[in-house]
């Protein structure tokens, strides 16, 4: 090919925070599949002072400027180069890629047979030179006493009876067992030496040996489901079906939310029993709880995600990931390491973007309907700076189907900005609503609240419901949205599909409204999240629309965490607001009449939310459903934080494939389909509707 010859020019290579970057000439050889560089142009004869592999490297443009890019090998070896300007820039990456694409493939076209490779266990030589000879004799099987099972000669394999199922269960448990020795074995060997854990061949032998064990998996599950077919309907009492995971009594499982009863596994901490299990001493329910408030006490949990901590460490493990996924690639279904997470749910996170209730609860108290559109606006834009635990990109807990999240807020009236013409008003009505629930006369308080409550609905596709109220105003807001994620190269896109509504009472308005998509950039290095998109905000009755573009970093130049929008009455198509700033900064508002307004989100008073003690929630909630996980994360102990999640999904899934095969809906707690969205079982539109027409009819 004509983009395969050699290049080579100097280029500026980071080395460390003391000496920084310096110039060195460095040689693209692409007949080897190396990366080579040296002092200068004059040393060349001379040995590379570095040398990279190509082959399974991630070549990726830096998201700092337009001259940075970096080279990661696959042994997690990192070169962090720069280029004079960005046309050379595209020039070195594009002909790198061409040669990794190039190298990565002959590695499966050359390679024989995984039967037929053998590992050299002495020492001979370094890894790389073409003189290291492998002793037949300690092959990757005869290492790690991998053994096979073979059929005498001539003799037939008999008819699989549904009876079997059993002991083909041991036999697959026995496979399990030996392919988690084997992965245990391979991940014990040294990170350097003349056999890795990144050998090329350990790694295929990993790869090959899991995508097996998963295919005999879902074999043995295709045998399951003929035989629960089979036997559907005429189940006597306490039969049960040997499952993939521990065996499940199908008499505790036709509703969801039933108690759990697993087999003791010794081999396991009590809390993981927990987990898969949820060994209550009360018996579930899918009945809606009502939260009493007062039971809630302010939130003294304060999990900044400011530190790299594992993912540093862990930098070899990110790039095995990304060499399995393909640009575009959904990954709703596939497990990210645990040491990437933060310490929360997604629902909390939902709940996070509440934390200025002041802002929310004076949208109401607006004058005129062009006031609560623009308060709505600065609310909005200002939620999502303290929806970001800190500036490091990690994610969320994915939220097991029938998890919820409640909490609340209590803003002191003095501190919510009010209208002069409508606070007497606004304030005759919401006592109203309030003394309607005090018959006993006890004074009203000093403070609004505001209460939350989050729900996942749907788990395929993951589908989020969450409500929050404040009745003393008489608002709420109903949202959903299932979020997709597609992996991008460098970065991870989430789109955030749904719609919420916020209702205003008092005013008869309702605000429609959509969220940005989410990215995770430079995934190999600091990661960090940009917002991108253009929302709307609509309310047809006020004919006032708001349109807001969240503008990612454009790749040359520009700045980040940009923001623009403005706020227009649809009817005369008279622009009223103009925004910009950073939704992480500063906000600039531009009124029509000339005044113009800065928040500073760095400054914005930050309200805690109030959460009940551990003890006081259900096993379902969040915080006690993850509990062990965030704590395992919080001591830093990421093989223990993986083995609690590990348990959770697999009980998510035990249940899911039970629902499948019994035809058993799942029954959601809190919220309700309506159409392709969802809402709160018991909205305040529907509670202040009935308690108006009691009122009347009592007239």
């Amino acid at each position: 090919s004509d983009h395969m010859e050699n290049i080579y020019g100097y280029l500026m290579k980071y080395t460390n925070l003391v000496t920084g970057w310096q110039y060195r000439f460095f040689v693209l050889n692409n007949d080897a599949g190396l990366l080579e560089y040296f002092v200068n142009e004059q040393s060349r004869h001379l040995k590379p002072r570095g040398t990279l592999q190509l082959a399974g490297a991630v070549i990726s443009p830096s998201d700092e400027d337009s001259h940075t890019f970096t080279v990661n090998a696959a042994s997690g070896e990192q070169y962090k180069l720069r280029a004079t300007d960005a046309k050379e820039r595209q020039h070195w990456v594009s002909r790198l890629q061409i040669c990794t694409q190039h190298h990565t493939e002959a590695i499966g076209k050359n390679n024989p047979p995984l039967k037929s490779r053998s590992f050299s266990l002495a020492s001979q030589g370094s890894a790389n030179s073409p003189g290291v000879q492998r002793r037949p004799s300690q092959n990757a099987v005869s290492f790690f006493n991998v053994g096979h099972h073979r059929l005498p000669a001539g003799k037939r394999v008999p008819i699989m009876q549904p009876d079997h199922l059993v002991d083909v269960r041991e036999m697959m448990s026995q496979a399990e067992g030996q392919q988690r020795d084997l992965i245990r074995s391979i991940e014990c060997l040294p990170a350097s030496g003349h056999l890795t854990s990144l050998d090329q061949d350990l790694l295929m032998l990993k790869a090959t040996s899991m995508a097996t064990m998963n295919c005999l998996n879902d074999c043995f599950h295709i045998l399951q489901l003929q035989h629960a077919s089979q036997q559907k309907g005429s189940l006597p009492a306490g039969t049960t079906i040997s499952w993939l995971e521990p065996k499940i009594s199908l008499a505790n499982h036709f509703k969801n939310g039933a108690a759990q009863n697993f087999p003791a596994e010794i081999n396991k901490p009590a809390s993981v029993r927990e987990e898969q299990s949820i060994a209550e001493p009360c018996q579930l329910t899918r009945e809606p709880e009502e939260i009493n408030p007062d039971e809630e006490l302010e939130d003294i949990c304060d999990d900044k995600e400011d530190d790299l901590g594992a993912v540093e460490e862990q930098r070899s493990v990110i790039l095995h990931l990304l060499s399995q996924l393909k640009l575009g690639m959904d990954l709703t279904r596939v497990v990210l390491p645990t040491f990437i997470l933060e310490k929360r749910s997604l629902l909390e996170m939902y709940a996070d973007f509440m934390s200025h209730p002041d802002l929310f609860i004076a949208i109401a108290n607006g004058g005129t309907a062009e006031e609560r559109m623009i308060r709505f606006v600065e609310y909005y834009l200002t939620s999502f700076h303290e929806g970001r635990k800190g500036a490091i990109a990690k994610k969320p807990y994915n939220p097991i189907i029938g998890e919820t999240f409640h909490c609340s807020w209590r803003m002191p009236k003095s501190d919510v900005a009010t209208d002069a013409a409508t606070s007497s008003s606004a304030h005759s009505l919401s006592e109203q609503v309030t003394l309607s629930k005090d018959p006993e006369g006890q004074a009203e308080p000093d403070y609004y609240t505001v209460k939350f409550v989050a729900e996942q609905v749907s788990h395929h596709p993951p589908v989020s419901g969450f409500y929050a109220e404040c009745v003393e105003r008489k608002m709420c807001v109903n949202a959903h949205v299932w979020t997709k994620s597609k992996f991008l190269g460098m970065s991870i896109g989430v789109t955030m599909v749904g719609e919420g509504v916020l209702h205003l009472l008092e005013h008869g308005e309702e605000y429609t409204f959509s969220l940005p998509c989410a990215y995770a950039r430079s995934i190999l290095t600091v990661p960090w999240v940009e917002l991108g998109g253009k929302v709307n905000i609509n309310c047809a009755k006020t004919g006032y629309s708001a349109s807001i573009n969240f503008h990612t970093k454009p790749f040359y130049g520009g700045k980040l965490h940009r923001v623009t929008g403005e706020v227009k009455q649809n009817m005369t198509n008279t622009v009223v607001c103009r925004v910009q700033g950073e939704w992480n900064s500063v906000l600039e508002f531009t009124y029509s009449n000339g005044e113009t307004k800065y928040v500073d989100l760095t400054k914005l008073s930050v309200t805690r939310k109030r959460v009940r003690p551990l003890e006081k929630q259900g096993p379902f909630e969040s915080r006690r459903l993850w509990q062990h996980v965030t704590e395992s994360l919080r001591d830093g102990d990421i093989d223990k934080a993986t083995e609690h999640k590990r348990a959770l999904e697999e009980r998510q899934r035990n249940e899911e494939r039970l629902r499948a095969e019994t035809e058993t809906p799942w029954c959601t707690k809190y919220f309700l389909k309506d159409g392709d969205g969802w809402v709160y079982h018991k909205p305040l539109w529907k509670t202040v509707s009935a308690a108006q027409t009691q009122q009347t009819d009592s007239n």
